[in-house]
């Protein structure tokens, strides 16, 4: 019998959906305050770090064998001159697992300094920090990964509409999928889950595609000659985080493309970036490929080594992308 990954999803859903809230209340309150810098000159935010502890914490208590790779650790956070910053994730914790200390919120977060290994998790605990800096889009994103495939995948979405275009609709989305059971929706803290199916509307001048909002993330003028060879007409839709995969999955865009910057023509991808959401496009109906029409690379590290840009379609329109990309 295959398995169900019945408390793997639970699990998933209620580690993500208490990260969310973390975030929320970061955002409401703190929202402006100053960012660290990672080496790669990225931002991370206290919300990044009590994200990321409570998702690991979640997770060592319930899979304790299983390895979590994540983006964030404690390093810099453990840094005398970073004594206040540590102290406010030290709050913002605590009101979600009261019986936490800066040690131990500093070990849950290097609980995700673990490595790729046949079965682990991968989380970007706010993908897309940028957008939670602006008071825009950004996501919490775990999946499960077995012989690198995705086998769960759980995406909140605390900035996204349940209806993208119906103004004054209540925002909070969270998007769970396992592998050949297909893909759900519902508004955060509740369990009104259901399915979501990728557009199968024909009439491309009326689909809309979408990419990152961050120049950088992209080539954005070879992205929107490619959406036009295919027909697609509609500006496209610039959102941070994998919320982008979510909207192609409820049938919001048609296409998602992320194609290499020409500033950066050698870089590869994180695969935290990517899993969670690439679960839920599929068992939504649609394809996730690289750029030349592979897999995704979940196996072999915390990049995707083997994959060059990104590619997620209902489905339909995947060959005419890839054809005229080659």
């Amino acid at each position: 019998m295959l398995p169900t990954y019945t408390q793997e999803k639970h699990t998933a859903i209620e580690a993500v959906t208490r990260a969310a809230d973390l975030c929320t209340a970061v955002r409401t309150t703190m929202i402006g305050t100053e960012a660290l810098q990672k080496d790669d000159k990225s931002p991370v935010t206290i919300a990044d770090f009590g994200a990321q502890a409570l998702v690991c914490q979640r997770l060592l208590a319930d899979f304790p064998e299983d390895p979590i790779v994540g983006e964030e650790d404690s390093t810099d956070l453990q840094k005398p001159e970073n004594a206040a910053k540590l102290a406010q994730v030290t709050e913002y914790v605590r009101r979600f697992q009261p019986d936490a200390t800066p040690e131990t919120i500093c070990r849950w977060i290097d609980a995700g300094n673990g490595a790729v290994a046949r079965r682990f998790w991968t989380l970007d605990p706010i993908d897309g920090t940028k957008g939670f800096l602006r008071n825009d889009q950004y996501a919490v994103a775990l999946a499960l990964i077995e012989a690198g495939e995705v086998k769960v995948a759980a995406l909140a979405c605390p900035a996204l509409p349940l209806k993208l275009d119906a103004p004054g609709i209540p925002a909070g989305v969270i998007f769970v999928a396992v592998r050949g059971q297909g893909a759900m929706m519902a508004p955060l803290h509740s369990d009104s889950f259901v399915a979501i199916h990728v557009t199968g509307e024909i009439d491309q001048a009326g689909m809309r595609f979408a990419e990152s909002v961050e120049a950088a993330h992209g080539d954005q003028a070879r992205q929107e000659a490619l959406a036009r060879a295919t027909g697609i007409t509609q500006p496209s839709l610039r959102m941070d985080s994998q919320a982008k995969y979510g909207i192609v999955a409820r049938g919001d865009a048609a296409l998602y493309l992320r194609l290499p910057s020409p500033k950066s023509p050698d870089y590869r991808e994180n695969i935290w970036d990517h899993a969670a959401g690439s679960l839920i496009v599929e068992e939504a109906g649609g394809r996730v490929t690289d750029m030349h029409g592979r897999p995704l690379d979940f196996a072999s590290g915390r990049k995707m080594l083997h994959n060059r840009g990104v590619i997620v379609s209902n489905g339909l329109l995947h060959a005419v992308v890839i054809k005229t990309l080659a």
